[in-house]
């Protein structure tokens, strides 16, 4: 029997097959999945910023890209995931609010799923898959049994990647 293991906005956790880790309402967020497909252990971060050095108070670490896909990574090896074998694949991104003007607050989700790449690279994790950027909100999950990220948004078909 699996069970469903719920990760909130700024939060991170892991799961292991056969159980299932999901987050609701990425917006200008970013689902970001590390998973080992031998082991079948993965894990999620949903983060709201791309960098945790642009901010003064940054004690919650899954709240910005590159502390918490670090943490994620620590998590997923400690429970057994051999890090040779991770691939990421992320969700999110969107540009939620048309405003006028080049403000950060604009291209926010932009930011957000370039700071996914750009720190999987340094990390040497293969990124295999994506579903990012548009202007409407997400709800994921990470199946662990077969690896499969379910992408569900209202009115569109679920897609899975």
């Amino acid at each position: 029997m699996s069970k469903v293991i719920k990760v909130g906005m700024a939060d991170l956790n892991i799961c292991k097959s056969p159980d299932i880790i999901t987050t609701i309402g990425l917006g200008s967020c970013i689902g970001l999945i590390l998973y080992d497909p031998v082991t079948k252990i993965g894990g999620m971060v949903h983060y709201m910023l791309p960098d945790s050095t642009q901010m003064r108070n940054h004690s919650n670490i899954a709240k910005f890209a590159d502390t918490g896909i670090d943490e994620l990574l620590r998590r997923v090896t400690r429970a057994g995931a051999n890090r040779s074998r991770l691939i990421a694949k992320i969700a999110g991104g969107a540009k939620m609010f048309e405003t006028t003007g080049m403000s950060h607050v604009n291209n926010i989700g932009e930011r957000n799923a370039l700071a996914a790449k750009q720190k999987l690279r340094e990390l040497h994790i293969r990124l295999i898959a994506e579903d990012t950027g548009l202007n409407y909100g997400r709800t994921v999950e990470l199946h662990c049994e077969t690896g499969e990220f379910y992408i569900k948004a209202i009115g569109k078909a679920i897609k899975i990647i």
